[in-house]
């Protein structure tokens, strides 16, 4: 396994819509256990495979227990349908650098996807884990959570990240 380098906005990946996973192969397995490894050094809750410059739909979601070991779900070629209700909480992300906000997502959500092996996987997630879902999901589409701030916040995001770019440069 090995960490791999987060992929921060403005970077054009990040923009792009990811492939389908056609082979589950050692490739993805790497590719997986990367990700892992990478989202619980960060620290994050989830990640998708662009935000370490690979366009696949792929995501990990953090599902340790707080029993010291740490635990992920990988889901591959993942589907969100049946959002229910909606639920307005912060966000932030690995990949857009020093902003948090408030964002509306659905409260529940019902998942396809495959798991790490290519087996079919479908369940229902509610609260937090629907809301990660939701968000890792985006990504895999090109949208990051400040896609879903207001024209306002967007453009004073987009001003500090200016200054941010300037700084570093």
């Amino acid at each position: 396994m090995a960490i791999r380098t987060i992929i921060t906005h403005p970077h054009p990946v990040l923009r792009q819509k990811a492939e389908v996973v056609t082979d589950f192969d050692d490739q993805l397995q790497t590719l997986i256990q990367d990700m892992a490894e990478t989202m619980f050094d960060a620290p994050g809750v989830g990640l998708a495979a662009n935000q370490i410059g690979v366009a696949r739909q792929v995501v990990v979601v953090d599902r340790s227990t707080g029993d010291g070991e740490r635990r992920y779900q990988a889901l591959v070629n993942p589907v969100l349908t049946n959002g229910e209700g909606s639920v307005v909480d912060d966000e932030g992300c690995l990949s857009v650098r020093e902003c948090y906000d408030r964002v509306k997502r659905f409260r529940r959500i019902h998942v396809s996807a495959r798991d790490e092996q290519g087996n079919p996987v479908e369940f229902d997630a509610e609260d937090r884990f629907a809301r990660i879902l939701q968000h890792e999901v985006d990504h895999l589409h090109g949208i990051l959570f400040i896609d879903h701030l207001s024209s306002l916040k967007r453009v004073l995001y987009k001003k500090k990240l200016k200054k941010i770019l300037r700084e570093e440069a």
